[in-house]
C-alpha cells in the first residue's frame, strides 16, 4: 500500500511541476495571469523554430582568397619587425601580387644573413628568387588550404559568438559545402540589425595619418557618401605610395551620416583589433555614446611603444575601411586603453561592441541568399501539424478503446500524462519546437501506446491461463519489462546519435524523440500499473481487457 501511495504521489507531484512549467509556453495564459504570480513562473517556455513562427535563413560565402591575401599580408608586417628587431635596414617589405612577399633591403651585402633568417623564421613560405638586393617568397599550397578551411571555421564560430551576444534563441549555424554558411535566426524583431551585426567584417586597424602629404592634395572638406568612389578617382594619381585615402562619416541632425570627411593614411596599420581583450560601451562626456576598448598585454605595449613615437600626431581608427575617429595623441598612453567615438547611436555603439569582443571576421563574406520566412508560413505549419498530430492521436486513442475496452482507457489516460510531462520538460529546457520536433512528439504517442499494447497482450495470455486477476497484471508487467526497455533504449541511442551529430531541426526531433522515451517508460511502467494496483484493492475477479 505504502508504494502505490507513493507512487502515486511521485505522478500527481511530476503533473503538477509539468503543467507549472508550461504554463509560459501558453501566451495567452500567461498573459492574464496577475503580475504577482508572473514574478513566481519561469518567464520563457517553448520557443518555435524558424518554420513555426519565421525569421532570417541566409547563405553566406566566405571570400578564402581574401583571407589567405589578409594572412599573407600579416606575415609581411611580421617579416618587417623581425628585420627591424635584427637591424638589418630595408626599403620595403610587402605583399606583391597573390601570396608574394617581396623583401628590398638597403644593403645587398645582407641579402644571405635576410634570406636565412626569413627561411628559417617562417617556414610556411618558399623563396621564390633572390637577386641583388631583393628577396621573394611565396606561401605554399598546403598552408594555403589550411588558411581557407581554418577561415571557414573561424567565421562560423565568430558569427556564432556575435548571435549569442545579441541574443537570439536556438539559432541554426552550420557549414554547407566548402566555403558557405547557412544561418537561420528565427522571431528575429529587427532583421536589418541582425543581418547587419553578422555581416561586419570588423577588421579594426590603427593607422597614422599622413599629415606630411594630406596638406598637399588640397582635399575637399566633406563630400556626400555616394561620391567616395569618385574623389578616390581624382586624387589616385597624387597619392603617394603606401598611402590611401579613407572616409570619415560625419553625422547629421537626423543621425544619418550623408557626408563624410576623406582622410590620407598609411595602408600599413600599427596595430590590428587582434590584440583586443574586451570593448564595452560608455557615456562620454556629452552623454554621447563611446566604446572603450582595452588591450591584451602584447597589444598594452605596442600601443604603448606607438603613441610614445607618435606624440602631436594624429592616429585613425579604421574599421572595415571606414575611419571611425582620427584623433590626435597629445601624450603617451600606457595601461592598453583607448576610446572609439564616432557618429553612432546607442544601438550601433553596442553592435559595434559585440563584434569587437567577438572578434574579427577573417575575411569578407558575401550574401548568395537572403530571405524572411513570414509569420503567415509559420501559423499555415502550426496548424498542419496540431491537426496532424489530434488526427492521428484520436484514431490512437479509439483504437485502444474499442480493442481494450477499460484498460485502454487507462493506456490513454498514460499518453495524456505523457504528452503533459514531455511540454513539461520542453518547456523547463526552453527548447525550440520544429515541424521535425512535432514528428517526434507523435512517434512518442505511438510508442506509447506500443508500450501499453505489450503490457496488454501480455496481461490477457496470463488471464487465459487462469491465473487470478491480481497476478496476471503483476506477471503481464514483469514479462514485458525487458522487452519495453530494450526497445526504448534501442531507440534512445539513435535519438542521442541525431542530437550529437545532427543540428538545427534533426536535433528539434532528437531533443522531443529522446524526452519522450524517458517519459514514456515512467508512463507504461509505473503511471498505468499505479491504477492497476489501485483496482486490485478491491480483489475484482474480471478485468475489462
Amino acid at each position: 500500500m505504502k508504494k502505490v501511495r507513493t507512487r502515486l504521489l511521485l505522478i500527481l507531484g511530476l503533473t503538477i511541476l509539468s503543467v507549472y512549467l508550461s504554463i509560459p509556453s501558453w501566451p495567452g495564459l500567461y498573459d492574464s495571469l496577475p503580475d504577482g504570480l508572473k514574478l513566481m513562473i519561469p518567464a520563457r517556455g517553448i520557443s518555435l523554430g524558424l518554420d513555426l513562427q519565421g525569421g532570417i535563413h541566409m547563405v553566406l560565402e566566405v571570400e578564402e582568397d581574401r583571407a589567405v591575401e589578409i594572412a599573407v599580408d600579416r606575415s609581411a608586417r611580421a617579416m618587417q619587425d623581425l628585420l627591424t628587431d635584427q637591424g638589418i635596414e630595408f626599403n620595403k617589405a610587402s605583399r606583391e601580387e597573390g601570396v608574394q612577399i617581396t623583401v628590398e633591403l638597403s644593403e645587398s651585402d645582407e641579402l644571405d644573413g635576410a634570406a636565412t633568417l626569413l627561411s628559417e623564421s617562417f617556414p610556411a613560405y618558399f623563396q621564390v628568387s633572390k637577386d641583388g638586393q631583393t628577396l621573394v617568397y611565396e606561401l605554399n599550397s598546403d598552408e594555403i588550404d589550411r588558411i581557407k578551411n581554418g577561415a571557414i571555421n573561424q567565421a562560423l564560430e565568430t558569427i556564432r559568438n556575435r548571435i549569442d551576444q545579441f541574443g537570439v534563441t536556438e539559432p541554426l549555424l552550420q557549414r554547407q559545402g566548402r566555403n558557405q554558411i547557412v544561418i537561420q535566426l528565427p522571431g528575429v524583431k529587427d532583421p536589418k540589425r541582425a543581418k547587419a551585426l553578422i555581416q561586419n567584417t570588423a577588421l579594426l586597424e590603427f593607422k597614422m595619418v599622413d599629415e606630411d602629404n594630406e596638406p598637399k592634395l588640397a582635399l575637399p572638406v566633406q563630400v556626400e557618401r555616394t561620391k567616395e568612389s569618385e574623389v578616390r578617382e581624382q586624387f589616385a594619381s597624387q597619392v603617394p605610395e603606401g598611402s590611401e585615402i579613407l572616409f570619415e562619416p560625419i553625422a547629421e541632425d537626423e543621425g544619418f551620416a550623408i557626408y563624410s570627411r576623406p582622410r590620407l593614411v598609411f595602408k600599413t596599420a600599427v596595430l590590428t583589433g587582434d590584440v583586443l581583450q574586451d570593448a564595452r560601451v560608455s557615456i562620454g562626456d556629452f552623454s554621447e555614446p563611446l566604446v572603450s576598448i582595452t588591450f591584451d598585454s602584447k597589444g598594452a605595449k605596442e600601443f604603448d611603444r606607438i603613441t610614445a613615437a607618435n606624440v602631436g600626431r594624429r592616429m585613425a581608427i579604421v574599421l572595415d575601411g571606414n575611419v571611425y575617429s582620427a584623433p590626435n595623441i597629445t601624450e603617451r598612453i600606457r595601461g592598453g586603453r583607448a576610446v572609439i567615438t564616432g557618429s553612432f547611436t546607442t544601438d550601433e555603439a553596442n553592435d559595434l561592441a559585440i563584434v569587437l569582443r567577438a572578434g574579427a571576421l577573417p575575411a569578407p563574406m558575401k550574401t548568395l541568399q537572403d530571405l524572411m520566412v513570414g509569420p503567415s508560413l509559420g501559423r499555415d505549419s502550426i496548424e498542419k501539424g496540431l491537426k496532424t498530430t489530434m488526427i492521428a492521436g484520436l484514431v490512437v486513442l479509439l483504437f485502444m478503446i474499442v480493442y481494450y475496452r477499460l484498460s485502454g482507457v487507462v493506456a490513454n489516460a498514460a499518453v495524456a500524462l505523457n504528452l503533459i510531462c514531455l511540454f513539461g520538460a520542453l518547456s523547463g529546457l526552453n527548447a525550440t519546437l520544429t515541424l521535425p520536433g512535432i514528428a517526434g512528439i507523435i512517434l512518442t504517442i505511438g510508442m506509447g501506446v506500443d508500450s501499453n499494447v505489450l503490457i496488454f497482450e501480455r496481461i490477457r495470455e496470463e488471464l487465459r491461463q487462469g491465473r487470478p486477476v491480481r497476478l496476471a497484471v503483476d506477471a503481464g508487467y514483469d514479462k514485458a519489462f525487458l522487452t519495453i526497455v530494450d526497445s526504448h533504449v534501442t531507440t534512445l541511442i539513435t535519438g542521442l546519435a541525431l542530437f550529437v551529430f545532427g543540428s538545427g531541426p534533426i536535433k528539434g526531433f532528437a531533443v522531443t524523440l529522446c524526452l519522450g522515451i524517458g517519459i514514456n517508460l515512467f508512463t507504461a511502467l509505473i503511471g498505468t500499473k499505479v491504477v492497476f494496483d489501485l483496482v486490485n484493492r478491491r480483489k475484482i475477479e474480471s478485468l475489462s481487457i
